[in-house]
Protein backbone atom coordinates (compact mmCIF):
# COMPACT_ATOMS: atom_id res chain seq x y z
CA UNK A 1 0.00 0.00 0.00
CA UNK A 2 1.46 3.40 -0.98
CA UNK A 3 2.08 5.99 1.71
CA UNK A 4 -0.92 8.28 2.17
CA UNK A 5 -0.27 12.00 2.64
CA UNK A 6 -2.67 13.99 4.80
CA UNK A 7 -0.32 16.75 5.95
CA UNK A 8 -1.88 19.99 4.75
CA UNK A 9 1.42 21.84 4.40
CA UNK A 10 2.78 19.11 2.10
CA UNK A 11 -0.37 19.17 -0.04
CA UNK A 12 -0.32 22.97 -0.38
CA UNK A 13 3.35 22.86 -1.39
CA UNK A 14 2.50 20.34 -4.12
CA UNK A 15 -0.24 22.69 -5.36
CA UNK A 16 2.02 25.76 -5.18
CA UNK A 17 -0.28 27.47 -2.67
CA UNK A 18 1.27 29.50 0.17
CA UNK A 19 -1.83 29.77 2.39
CA UNK A 20 -5.57 29.14 2.38
CA UNK A 21 -7.94 32.10 2.07
CA UNK A 22 -10.44 32.93 4.89
CA UNK A 23 -13.32 31.05 3.21
CA UNK A 24 -11.20 27.91 2.85
CA UNK A 25 -10.03 28.12 6.46
CA UNK A 26 -13.57 28.55 7.79
CA UNK A 27 -15.04 25.85 5.52
CA UNK A 28 -12.35 23.38 6.51
CA UNK A 29 -13.08 23.87 10.21
CA UNK A 30 -16.81 23.50 9.57
CA UNK A 31 -16.44 20.25 7.60
CA UNK A 32 -14.25 18.79 10.34
CA UNK A 33 -16.62 19.80 13.15
CA UNK A 34 -20.07 19.32 11.56
CA UNK A 35 -21.84 16.64 9.53
CA UNK A 36 -23.90 19.16 7.51
CA UNK A 37 -22.13 22.08 5.81
CA UNK A 38 -23.22 24.43 3.03
CA UNK A 39 -20.44 26.53 1.47
CA UNK A 40 -21.53 29.58 -0.54
CA UNK A 41 -18.73 31.49 -2.22
CA UNK A 42 -18.13 33.15 -5.61
CA UNK A 43 -16.81 31.10 -8.52
CA UNK A 44 -13.02 30.95 -8.46
CA UNK A 45 -12.48 31.31 -4.71
CA UNK A 46 -11.28 27.75 -4.16
CA UNK A 47 -14.32 25.83 -2.90
CA UNK A 48 -12.98 22.53 -4.30
CA UNK A 49 -9.88 22.64 -2.11
CA UNK A 50 -11.98 23.88 0.82
CA UNK A 51 -13.94 20.62 0.98
CA UNK A 52 -11.23 18.24 -0.28
CA UNK A 53 -8.66 19.00 2.42
CA UNK A 54 -10.85 18.03 5.40
CA UNK A 55 -12.44 15.08 3.58
CA UNK A 56 -9.08 13.58 2.63
CA UNK A 57 -7.78 14.17 6.16
CA UNK A 58 -10.61 11.98 7.48
CA UNK A 59 -10.17 9.07 5.03
CA UNK A 60 -8.98 5.74 6.41
CA UNK A 61 -6.01 4.12 4.67
CA UNK A 62 -7.19 0.75 6.08
CA UNK A 63 -10.44 0.75 4.07
CA UNK A 64 -10.16 -0.36 0.44
CA UNK A 65 -13.65 0.72 -0.62
CA UNK A 66 -15.21 4.01 -1.74
CA UNK A 67 -15.38 6.33 1.29
CA UNK A 68 -16.38 9.66 -0.26
CA UNK A 69 -18.66 10.44 -3.20
CA UNK A 70 -18.54 13.84 -4.94
CA UNK A 71 -21.41 14.69 -7.30
CA UNK A 72 -20.98 17.50 -9.84
CA UNK A 73 -23.46 18.64 -12.52
CA UNK A 74 -21.11 18.62 -15.53
CA UNK A 75 -18.41 16.40 -16.98
CA UNK A 76 -15.97 19.31 -17.01
CA UNK A 77 -16.40 19.94 -13.30
CA UNK A 78 -15.99 16.21 -12.57
CA UNK A 79 -12.75 16.13 -14.57
CA UNK A 80 -11.49 19.28 -12.84
CA UNK A 81 -12.13 17.89 -9.34
CA UNK A 82 -10.43 14.61 -10.26
CA UNK A 83 -7.41 16.54 -11.54
CA UNK A 84 -7.18 18.61 -8.34
CA UNK A 85 -7.15 15.38 -6.30
CA UNK A 86 -4.39 13.94 -8.52
CA UNK A 87 -2.38 17.15 -8.13
CA UNK A 88 -2.69 17.00 -4.34
CA UNK A 89 -0.56 13.84 -4.48
CA UNK A 90 -2.07 12.24 -1.39
CA UNK A 91 -1.70 8.63 -2.52
CA UNK A 92 -5.45 8.02 -2.28
CA UNK A 93 -6.99 6.61 -5.45
CA UNK A 94 -9.64 8.66 -7.26
CA UNK A 95 -11.85 7.75 -10.21
CA UNK A 96 -14.30 9.78 -12.25
CA UNK A 97 -17.55 8.55 -13.80
CA UNK A 98 -19.61 10.52 -16.30
CA UNK A 99 -21.65 10.08 -19.46
CA UNK A 100 -19.76 10.12 -22.73
CA UNK A 101 -17.15 7.60 -21.63
CA UNK A 102 -17.53 3.83 -21.70
CA UNK A 103 -19.47 2.30 -18.81
CA UNK A 104 -17.30 -0.81 -19.09
CA UNK A 105 -14.22 1.39 -18.69
CA UNK A 106 -15.77 2.75 -15.49
CA UNK A 107 -16.48 -0.77 -14.30
CA UNK A 108 -12.87 -1.88 -14.91
CA UNK A 109 -11.49 1.21 -13.11
CA UNK A 110 -13.78 0.60 -10.14
CA UNK A 111 -12.65 -3.01 -9.67
CA UNK A 112 -9.67 -1.55 -7.81
CA UNK A 113 -11.73 0.63 -5.51
CA UNK A 114 -10.94 4.35 -5.26
CA UNK A 115 -11.21 6.07 -1.88
CA UNK A 116 -12.87 9.00 -3.67
CA UNK A 117 -15.33 8.74 -6.53
CA UNK A 118 -16.32 11.84 -8.53
CA UNK A 119 -19.20 11.75 -11.00
CA UNK A 120 -22.25 13.25 -12.64
CA UNK A 121 -25.71 12.40 -11.25
CA UNK A 122 -26.83 10.19 -14.15
CA UNK A 123 -23.71 8.04 -14.32
CA UNK A 124 -23.42 7.63 -10.53
CA UNK A 125 -27.10 6.64 -10.29
CA UNK A 126 -26.47 4.06 -13.03
CA UNK A 127 -23.52 2.56 -11.11
CA UNK A 128 -25.56 2.36 -7.92
CA UNK A 129 -28.46 0.63 -9.71
CA UNK A 130 -26.04 -1.96 -11.08
CA UNK A 131 -24.15 -2.38 -7.80
CA UNK A 132 -20.77 -1.68 -9.42
CA UNK A 133 -19.17 -0.74 -6.10
CA UNK A 134 -19.91 -1.24 -2.41
CA UNK A 135 -21.53 1.57 -0.40
CA UNK A 136 -20.89 -0.04 2.98
CA UNK A 137 -18.05 2.33 3.85
CA UNK A 138 -19.31 5.39 1.97
CA UNK A 139 -19.92 7.98 4.69
CA UNK A 140 -19.26 11.34 2.99
CA UNK A 141 -21.35 12.91 0.22
CA UNK A 142 -20.45 16.19 -1.51
CA UNK A 143 -22.87 17.98 -3.85
CA UNK A 144 -20.67 20.48 -5.68
CA UNK A 145 -22.57 23.32 -7.42
CA UNK A 146 -25.67 21.82 -5.80
CA UNK A 147 -27.96 24.47 -7.29
CA UNK A 148 -27.37 22.77 -10.67
CA UNK A 149 -27.28 19.17 -9.41
CA UNK A 150 -30.65 19.60 -7.70
CA UNK A 151 -32.39 21.27 -10.64
CA UNK A 152 -35.41 19.62 -12.24
CA UNK A 153 -33.98 17.01 -14.57
CA UNK A 154 -31.46 15.70 -12.05
CA UNK A 155 -33.99 15.28 -9.25
CA UNK A 156 -34.82 11.61 -9.98
CA UNK A 157 -31.15 10.62 -10.16
CA UNK A 158 -30.27 12.57 -7.02
CA UNK A 159 -33.15 10.96 -5.12
CA UNK A 160 -31.99 7.50 -6.21
CA UNK A 161 -28.40 8.25 -5.25
CA UNK A 162 -29.17 9.49 -1.76
CA UNK A 163 -31.63 6.66 -1.08
CA UNK A 164 -28.92 4.16 -2.10
CA UNK A 165 -26.43 5.54 0.46
CA UNK A 166 -27.70 4.42 3.89
CA UNK A 167 -24.36 4.91 5.71
CA UNK A 168 -23.87 8.60 4.85
CA UNK A 169 -22.84 10.61 7.93
CA UNK A 170 -21.41 13.80 6.41
CA UNK A 171 -23.06 15.99 3.75
CA UNK A 172 -21.27 18.96 2.18
CA UNK A 173 -22.99 21.23 -0.38
CA UNK A 174 -21.29 24.03 -2.31
CA UNK A 175 -22.58 26.76 -4.63
CA UNK A 176 -21.82 30.20 -5.98
CA UNK A 177 -25.55 31.03 -5.91
CA UNK A 178 -27.69 31.99 -2.94
CA UNK A 179 -31.37 31.35 -2.22
CA UNK A 180 -31.66 27.88 -3.78
CA UNK A 181 -34.24 25.67 -2.07
CA UNK A 182 -32.75 22.37 -0.93
CA UNK A 183 -35.18 19.42 -1.29
CA UNK A 184 -36.02 17.31 1.77
CA UNK A 185 -34.59 14.16 0.18
CA UNK A 186 -31.05 15.58 0.58
CA UNK A 187 -31.47 14.84 4.29
CA UNK A 188 -30.25 18.08 5.86
CA UNK A 189 -31.52 18.85 9.37
CA UNK A 190 -29.48 21.75 10.74
CA UNK A 191 -26.60 22.66 8.39
CA UNK A 192 -23.83 25.14 9.10
CA UNK A 193 -23.69 27.89 6.45
CA UNK A 194 -20.35 29.33 5.33
CA UNK A 195 -21.42 32.33 3.23
CA UNK A 196 -18.86 34.50 1.43
CA UNK A 197 -21.11 35.58 -1.45
CA UNK A 198 -21.43 39.15 -0.15
CA UNK A 199 -17.69 39.56 -0.54
CA UNK A 200 -18.30 39.36 -4.29
CA UNK A 201 -15.29 39.49 -6.57
CA UNK A 202 -13.54 42.65 -5.35
CA UNK A 203 -10.91 42.82 -8.10
CA UNK A 204 -13.46 42.57 -10.95
CA UNK A 205 -14.18 45.57 -13.17
CA UNK A 206 -17.27 45.53 -15.42
CA UNK A 207 -17.35 47.84 -18.47
CA UNK A 208 -19.62 48.43 -21.46
CA UNK A 209 -18.49 48.36 -25.08
CA UNK A 210 -21.02 50.13 -27.30
CA UNK A 211 -21.73 48.63 -30.72
CA UNK A 212 -23.11 51.07 -33.34
CA UNK A 213 -24.73 48.12 -35.16
CA UNK A 214 -27.19 45.52 -33.91
CA UNK A 215 -24.87 42.88 -35.37
CA UNK A 216 -21.96 43.11 -32.92
CA UNK A 217 -19.36 41.04 -34.82
CA UNK A 218 -17.24 44.01 -35.90
CA UNK A 219 -17.31 45.45 -32.40
CA UNK A 220 -16.30 42.07 -30.98
CA UNK A 221 -13.28 41.91 -33.27
CA UNK A 222 -12.29 45.47 -32.30
CA UNK A 223 -12.59 44.47 -28.63
CA UNK A 224 -10.33 41.44 -29.15
CA UNK A 225 -7.76 43.62 -30.95
CA UNK A 226 -8.03 46.22 -28.16
CA UNK A 227 -7.31 43.55 -25.54
CA UNK A 228 -4.41 42.02 -27.45
CA UNK A 229 -3.24 38.56 -26.39
CA UNK A 230 -5.13 38.41 -23.10
CA UNK A 231 -6.66 35.03 -22.17
CA UNK A 232 -10.38 35.66 -22.66
CA UNK A 233 -13.75 33.89 -22.77
CA UNK A 234 -16.46 35.18 -25.12
CA UNK A 235 -19.93 34.19 -23.88
CA UNK A 236 -22.80 33.61 -26.30
CA UNK A 237 -26.32 32.45 -25.46
CA UNK A 238 -26.69 29.93 -28.30
CA UNK A 239 -24.47 27.34 -29.97
CA UNK A 240 -25.53 28.60 -33.43
CA UNK A 241 -24.19 32.02 -32.45
CA UNK A 242 -20.91 30.42 -31.42
CA UNK A 243 -20.54 28.87 -34.86
CA UNK A 244 -21.24 32.25 -36.50
CA UNK A 245 -18.79 34.09 -34.26
CA UNK A 246 -16.20 31.34 -34.77
CA UNK A 247 -16.49 31.55 -38.57
CA UNK A 248 -16.05 35.33 -38.42
CA UNK A 249 -12.97 35.10 -36.18
CA UNK A 250 -11.46 32.40 -38.41
CA UNK A 251 -11.92 34.68 -41.43
CA UNK A 252 -10.29 37.49 -39.44
CA UNK A 253 -7.26 35.40 -38.48
CA UNK A 254 -8.06 35.10 -34.76
CA UNK A 255 -7.12 31.70 -33.34
CA UNK A 256 -9.61 30.36 -30.80
CA UNK A 257 -11.44 27.37 -29.39
CA UNK A 258 -15.16 26.64 -28.91
CA UNK A 259 -17.00 25.13 -25.97
CA UNK A 260 -20.71 24.26 -25.88
CA UNK A 261 -23.08 21.41 -25.08
CA UNK A 262 -23.48 20.04 -28.60
CA UNK A 263 -19.78 19.25 -28.99
CA UNK A 264 -18.26 15.83 -28.44
CA UNK A 265 -16.82 15.56 -24.93
CA UNK A 266 -13.35 14.86 -26.34
CA UNK A 267 -13.46 18.05 -28.42
CA UNK A 268 -14.59 20.13 -25.44
CA UNK A 269 -11.77 18.78 -23.27
CA UNK A 270 -9.19 19.44 -25.97
CA UNK A 271 -10.42 23.00 -26.53
CA UNK A 272 -9.90 23.72 -22.83
CA UNK A 273 -6.53 21.97 -22.84
CA UNK A 274 -5.26 24.11 -25.74
CA UNK A 275 -6.54 27.18 -23.93
CA UNK A 276 -4.69 26.22 -20.74
CA UNK A 277 -1.40 25.63 -22.53
CA UNK A 278 -1.53 28.81 -24.61
CA UNK A 279 -2.14 27.27 -28.05
CA UNK A 280 -5.05 29.67 -28.26
CA UNK A 281 -5.95 32.58 -25.99
CA UNK A 282 -9.68 32.77 -26.66
CA UNK A 283 -12.61 30.44 -25.96
CA UNK A 284 -16.10 31.12 -27.38
CA UNK A 285 -18.60 29.46 -25.07
CA UNK A 286 -22.14 29.11 -23.82
CA UNK A 287 -22.96 29.30 -20.10
CA UNK A 288 -21.71 25.72 -19.85
CA UNK A 289 -18.28 27.34 -19.36
CA UNK A 290 -19.53 29.70 -16.65
CA UNK A 291 -18.74 27.21 -13.92
CA UNK A 292 -16.59 24.22 -13.18
CA UNK A 293 -14.01 24.39 -15.97
CA UNK A 294 -10.29 24.28 -15.32
CA UNK A 295 -8.94 27.40 -17.02
CA UNK A 296 -6.63 29.52 -14.84
CA UNK A 297 -5.81 33.21 -15.14
CA UNK A 298 -8.63 34.48 -17.33
CA UNK A 299 -8.00 38.19 -17.66
CA UNK A 300 -11.12 39.19 -19.58
CA UNK A 301 -14.71 38.08 -20.03
CA UNK A 302 -16.66 39.34 -23.05
CA UNK A 303 -20.46 39.11 -22.93
CA UNK A 304 -21.28 38.97 -26.64
CA UNK A 305 -24.87 38.24 -25.60
CA UNK A 306 -26.35 39.45 -22.34
CA UNK A 307 -27.33 36.60 -20.01
CA UNK A 308 -30.99 36.27 -19.10
CA UNK A 309 -30.43 35.77 -15.37
CA UNK A 310 -28.40 37.52 -12.70
CA UNK A 311 -26.98 34.18 -11.55
CA UNK A 312 -25.48 33.46 -14.97
CA UNK A 313 -24.01 36.97 -15.16
CA UNK A 314 -22.36 36.31 -11.79
CA UNK A 315 -21.06 32.89 -12.80
CA UNK A 316 -19.70 34.16 -16.12
CA UNK A 317 -17.87 37.01 -14.41
CA UNK A 318 -16.55 34.57 -11.84
CA UNK A 319 -14.29 33.04 -14.48
CA UNK A 320 -12.04 36.10 -14.12
CA UNK A 321 -10.65 37.94 -11.07
CA UNK A 322 -10.21 34.56 -9.43
CA UNK A 323 -8.56 34.20 -6.04
CA UNK A 324 -5.87 36.91 -5.94
CA UNK A 325 -6.05 37.99 -9.60
CA UNK A 326 -7.65 41.00 -11.25
CA UNK A 327 -9.95 40.85 -14.26
CA UNK A 328 -12.39 42.78 -16.41
CA UNK A 329 -15.78 41.81 -17.82
CA UNK A 330 -16.86 43.61 -21.01
CA UNK A 331 -20.56 43.82 -21.91
CA UNK A 332 -21.03 44.27 -25.67
CA UNK A 333 -24.12 46.40 -26.00
CA UNK A 334 -25.86 47.62 -29.13
CA UNK A 335 -26.66 51.28 -28.51
CA UNK A 336 -30.40 50.56 -28.89
CA UNK A 337 -30.36 47.59 -26.52
CA UNK A 338 -31.93 47.75 -23.05
CA UNK A 339 -29.96 46.36 -20.16
CA UNK A 340 -31.63 43.88 -17.78
CA UNK A 341 -32.55 45.13 -14.30
CA UNK A 342 -29.78 43.16 -12.59
CA UNK A 343 -27.01 44.77 -14.65
CA UNK A 344 -24.93 47.29 -12.65
CA UNK A 345 -24.08 50.76 -13.90
CA UNK A 346 -21.40 50.33 -16.56
CA UNK A 347 -18.61 52.73 -17.46
CA UNK A 348 -17.93 52.74 -21.19
CA UNK A 349 -14.66 51.34 -22.52
CA UNK A 350 -13.35 53.32 -25.51
CA UNK A 351 -11.60 50.94 -27.87
CA UNK A 352 -8.11 51.62 -29.15
CA UNK A 353 -7.54 50.69 -32.80
CA UNK A 354 -5.10 47.80 -32.85
CA UNK A 355 -4.07 44.98 -35.21
CA UNK A 356 -5.35 41.42 -34.93
CA UNK A 357 -3.34 39.64 -32.20
CA UNK A 358 -0.44 37.55 -33.46
CA UNK A 359 -0.85 33.78 -33.53
CA UNK A 360 0.36 31.95 -30.44
CA UNK A 361 3.95 30.75 -30.35
CA UNK A 362 2.72 27.44 -28.90
CA UNK A 363 1.19 24.32 -30.46
CA UNK A 364 -0.06 21.09 -28.89
CA UNK A 365 1.22 17.58 -29.52
CA UNK A 366 -0.69 14.36 -28.74
CA UNK A 367 1.13 11.32 -27.28
CA UNK A 368 -0.54 7.90 -27.42
CA UNK A 369 0.46 6.79 -23.91
CA UNK A 370 -0.46 7.84 -20.38
CA UNK A 371 -0.65 6.93 -16.69
CA UNK A 372 -1.83 3.36 -17.30
CA UNK A 373 1.44 2.79 -19.21
CA UNK A 374 3.40 4.01 -16.13
CA UNK A 375 4.48 7.09 -18.11
CA UNK A 376 5.20 10.23 -16.06
CA UNK A 377 5.57 13.90 -16.97
CA UNK A 378 9.29 13.50 -16.24
CA UNK A 379 9.54 10.69 -18.80
CA UNK A 380 7.95 12.90 -21.46
CA UNK A 381 10.11 15.92 -20.61
CA UNK A 382 13.22 13.74 -20.70
CA UNK A 383 12.33 12.41 -24.16
CA UNK A 384 11.69 15.89 -25.56
CA UNK A 385 14.86 17.39 -24.03
CA UNK A 386 17.30 14.56 -24.71
CA UNK A 387 16.17 13.04 -28.01
CA UNK A 388 14.18 16.02 -29.27
CA UNK A 389 16.91 18.53 -28.38
CA UNK A 390 14.38 21.03 -27.05
CA UNK A 391 15.59 23.89 -24.89
CA UNK A 392 13.83 24.46 -21.58
CA UNK A 393 11.86 27.44 -22.88
CA UNK A 394 10.63 25.44 -25.92
CA UNK A 395 8.65 22.93 -23.81
CA UNK A 396 5.41 24.11 -22.23
CA UNK A 397 2.66 22.51 -20.15
CA UNK A 398 2.43 18.70 -20.10
CA UNK A 399 -1.00 17.24 -19.31
CA UNK A 400 -0.99 13.54 -18.48
CA UNK A 401 -4.20 11.53 -18.85
CA UNK A 402 -4.99 7.88 -18.15
CA UNK A 403 -4.33 6.68 -21.70
CA UNK A 404 -2.64 9.64 -23.45
CA UNK A 405 -0.78 12.91 -22.90
CA UNK A 406 -0.71 16.39 -24.41
CA UNK A 407 2.40 18.55 -24.65
CA UNK A 408 2.74 22.25 -25.48
CA UNK A 409 5.75 22.88 -27.73
CA UNK A 410 6.96 26.02 -29.49
CA UNK A 411 5.20 26.04 -32.86
CA UNK A 412 8.44 26.40 -34.85
CA UNK A 413 9.72 23.10 -33.37
CA UNK A 414 6.63 20.95 -33.94
CA UNK A 415 7.55 19.47 -37.33
CA UNK A 416 11.06 18.54 -36.15
CA UNK A 417 9.74 16.92 -32.95
CA UNK A 418 7.20 14.80 -34.83
CA UNK A 419 9.79 13.72 -37.40
CA UNK A 420 12.36 12.88 -34.70
CA UNK A 421 10.26 11.39 -31.89
CA UNK A 422 7.22 9.73 -33.49
CA UNK A 423 7.28 5.98 -32.71
CA UNK A 424 9.75 6.55 -29.85
CA UNK A 425 9.67 4.31 -26.78
CA UNK A 426 8.40 5.69 -23.47
CA UNK A 427 8.84 3.19 -20.65
CA UNK A 428 7.81 -0.08 -22.31
CA UNK A 429 5.42 1.45 -24.84
CA UNK A 430 6.11 2.69 -28.34
CA UNK A 431 4.09 5.90 -28.71
CA UNK A 432 2.74 7.91 -31.62
CA UNK A 433 3.32 11.67 -31.51
CA UNK A 434 1.06 13.82 -33.67
CA UNK A 435 -0.12 17.42 -33.84
CA UNK A 436 -3.48 17.96 -32.16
Amino acid sequence: MSKKIKNQAQILRKLGIEALNPMQEEAQLAVHSSNEVIVLSPTGTGKTLAFLLPIIAELSSEIEEVQALIIAPSRELVIQIEQVIHNMGTGYKVNSAYGGQSFNKDRINLKHRPALLVGTPGRIADHLRRGTFSVDFLQTLVLDEFDKSLEIGFEDEMTQIIEALPKIKKRVLTSATEGVEIPNFVGLANPIYINYLDSGVPKLTVKAVISPKKDKLETLLKTICHLGNQPSIIFCNYKDSIRRVSDYLNESGVRHGCFYGGMEQKDRERALLQFRNGTHQIIIATDLAARGIDVPEIQAIIHYHLPSKKEEFTHRNGRTARMHSEGTAYVLRWEGEDLPDFMPYLDEEYLIDAPVPELSEWDTLFISGGRKDKISKGDIAGLFFKQGNLKKDELGIIELKQDCAFVAVKANRVDFIIKTLDNSRLKKRKVRITKL
